[in-house]
């Protein structure tokens, strides 16, 4: 599972002790982090910390690796949507062909739209999952396709780009009607919810302790003759010619891999893209998971199902990376106990895992992103998500420390702050500065090292049971292990914080977030429909409903504008303890109705009046509320026909990036 990173009004890295919501400090040295900015949207870049202390064979290593995370790309784009290559495919043809007027006004809006296309990876808000549109007209945007030889397509073309009720939603969470149909997701293509769910449950054995993930990588389709089949991701069928090219340069990294465990999950990862066969996709994740030694590692596949409105079928995604060794003593120190956290956990004892297996936590520094990754990326990912392999394997969980480090110091480049604007006090601003930075990044420890990691599901419950409420739970789950734990004395024993007053502002910060400063990212009058939000929204608004009688969080107004202040912190912890038992046993039985009564009643709306004054107050200060990154170009350097070093570049071009990897990685 992964944390997403953009959603926190706060991301932070321990070792800058600055809020990313910014101090209006500025950066030292030359180098700019925030690079772009356009709609909604800031571009920055990352560096890659020791590159330079890595072998040739590391390098290596990370650059194949890269390179197959890059041909992934398309993949995720038709996953989208069935009609975002083709719309991918006509802007970036207008973009290297176009000969007229570059300065007017019409082609400034077409390229923040063609911005926000590359972006989203498609057709959608990355993370509203709406529908957006070019402010150019439809005129306007016909006159470059005809431009540029691509009349014949304009129709279909310009409806699909214009027209508000042709795909509205890429995951639809409208629940008075079949979510699967009324969604723009490429995952079925003819069927039903209904239908769905029977296929599945026909093929599922409900007493295999070792369930497979069926569906995971394939798409659903009815046929002309009535007949559901799968059309399965792999060599030679659905994303062929993208994944061939991937188990390529899969091969040529598997020569410089590390050690013989990395070469046996390779080989698996490889067989895996060649069959589709599931059964080796679990034996690849039991291998990655084992391999702990390594500096370099990697995520390649099909891995998260959050864009399924059923939560099964998974988009791809690749993420390239080396180990911080110096940095990783702190989630060392979690994962070695994390058995004293199972067993002192607020849950019902039937609940608890009563030997946690395999669990190991490092810090690492991004090489590239790519796929559901890129540009868009989390700060923190536990894997793998089946939980039978977390309960017999283990999992592995890290936290992307020079993304962190990136959002912090692009941050700092912007004299304002959402910290001075919603926090209540000079106070709480003093206190976040001096902790937040830290408690983010151990809350996101806690939440994907231990917090995916805990709990098992009772004998018989389906890993699928709750639907389409299962992501937002199992955030929802993960969160409030972090909130409850961070608060723990044990920390400070354990010197991962520094006193018991250090939790305090991550609990501050979390109430209002999940209240307020995070709807800055929802369009007026819109629901709140993202998985991450939504476990936010519903942790805060259920913890300050069931603390009303004790002022528990007050709501207090100031010059006509909102805060929510928490002034008892002992009793929020407990309220988060008490949710996260209630949490923990509908994921453990499976409780469906419950789930999606408690995501329904606090997770999805939002208060109109309290929405448009956020919105009103995040605007006058003329910051982004979403961030993505450019890659570095890893470089092979020749000498005499044969490579001797790699080099890193860093772009400031984000457009030309974009404009690259369509042109070197297309292949549908």
């Amino acid at each position: 599972m992964i944390k997403i990173n953009k959603m926190m009004a706060t991301i932070g890295a321990a070792t800058l002790m600055v809020s990313c919501t910014g101090t209006g400090q500025k950066t030292s040295g030359d180098f700019k982090y925030l690079i772009d900015e356009f709609a909604d949207l800031k571009i920055m870049r990352y560096r890659i910390p020791g590159w330079d202390q890595l072998t040739l064979r590391q390098k290596e290593y990370v650059y194949h690796l890269g390179e197959a995370a890059k041909y992934g790309r398309d993949i995720i784009w038709m996953q989208n949507c069935e009609v975002n290559l083709p719309i991918r495919k006509a802007v970036e043809t207008i973009i290297s062909e176009y000969d007229g007027d570059r300065e007017c006004k019409d082609y400034q809006d077409f390229l923040v739209y063609a911005k926000r296309l590359f972006f989203s990876n498609g057709i959608h808000h990355h993370y509203a999952e709406d529908k957006f549109f070019p402010e150019c007209s439809r005129d306007y945007f016909r006159s470059l396709l005809a431009a540029t030889g691509q009349e014949a397509s304009a129709d279909s073309l310009l409806e699909w780009i214009y027209n508000p009720d042709i795909f509205p939603q890429r995951k639809s969470i409208d629940k008075a009607g079949d979510i699967v149909a009324k969604s723009a997701v490429n995952f079925y293509d003819g069927v039903t919810r209904a239908e769905v769910e029977k296929f599945y449950a026909d093929m599922a054995d409900p007493d295999d302790p070792q369930p497979i993930s069926y569906g995971l990588n394939s798409k659903l389709v009815k046929g002309e003759d009535g007949v559901i089949r799968e059309e399965v991701y792999k060599v030679g069928g659905l994303y062929g010619a993208a994944l061939e090219k991937i188990v390529a340069e899969l091969g040529k990294a598997r020569a410089f891999a590390e050690n013989a465990t990395q070469e046996k999950y390779i080989d698996l990862l490889m067989e895996y893209y060649r069959t589709g066969d599931l059964k080796l996709w679990d034996a690849y994740n039991i291998e990655w998971v084992n391999d702990t030694l390594g500096t370099v590692d990697f995520v390649n596949g099909f891995v998260e199902d959050y864009n399924d409105p059923l939560g099964r079928k998974a988009t791809w995604e690749g993420l390239v990376n080396i180990k911080d060794h110096a940095a990783s003593a702190r989630t060392e120190i979690i994962s070695e106990n994390a058995q004293w956290f199972e067993d002192h956990s607020p849950v019902d004892a039937r609940f608890k895992k009563p030997v946690v297996k395999g669990v190991s936590a490092k810090v690492i520094d991004a090489t590239t992103l790519a796929g559901d990754c890129y540009p868009s990326t989390p700060i923190g990912i536990n894997l793998p998500n089946a939980d039978w392999i977390r309960r017999d394997y283990g999992s592995k969980s890290v936290t992307i420390a020079n993304i962190t480090h990136a959002y912090d110091l692009a941050a700092q480049e912007s004299p304002n702050s959402t910290l001075k604007e919603f926090a209540w006090s000079e106070a709480e601003v003093a206190d976040a500065k001096k902790y937040l930075t830290l408690t983010d990044e151990i809350h996101t420890d806690l939440h994907e090292c231990l917090g995916h990691g805990s709990g098992q599901l009772l004998p018989g419950t389906s890993a699928n049971a709750l639907g389409e409420y299962s992501s937002t739970l199992e955030e929802t789950r993960a969160d409030l292990f972090g909130l409850y734990y961070i608060a723990d004395p044990k920390l400070v024993e354990l010197g991962i914080l520094p006193n018991d007053e250090a939790w305090k502002p991550q609990y501050s910060n979390y109430i209002r977030n999940g209240l307020m400063v995070q709807f800055t990212r929802v369009e007026l009058g819109k629901k709140n429909t993202e998985a991450h939000m939504q476990n936010r929204k519903l942790i805060a608004e259920w913890c300050y409903e069931a603390g009303k009688a004790d002022n528990v969080i007050e709501k207090k107004t100031r010059d006509g504008k909102t805060y929510f202040v928490v002034n008892d912190y002992d009793a929020l912890r407990g309220l988060f303890g008490k949710l996260l038992a209630e949490v923990q046993r509908i994921k453990s039985e499976g409780d469906y109705a419950v789930g999606k009564a408690l995501v329904e009643t606090y997770a999805v709306d939002i208060d109109p009046e309290l929405h448009k004054e956020v919105l009103e107050r995040y605007k006058a200060l003329n910051l982004k509320p979403y961030g993505g990154f450019v890659n570095p170009e890893i470089i092979p350097v020749e000498k005499h026909g044969k490579v001797v070093d790699y080099r890193v570049e860093y772009p400031d071009d984000y457009l030309g990036q974009m404009m690259e990897y369509g042109r070197k990685y297309s292949t549908l």
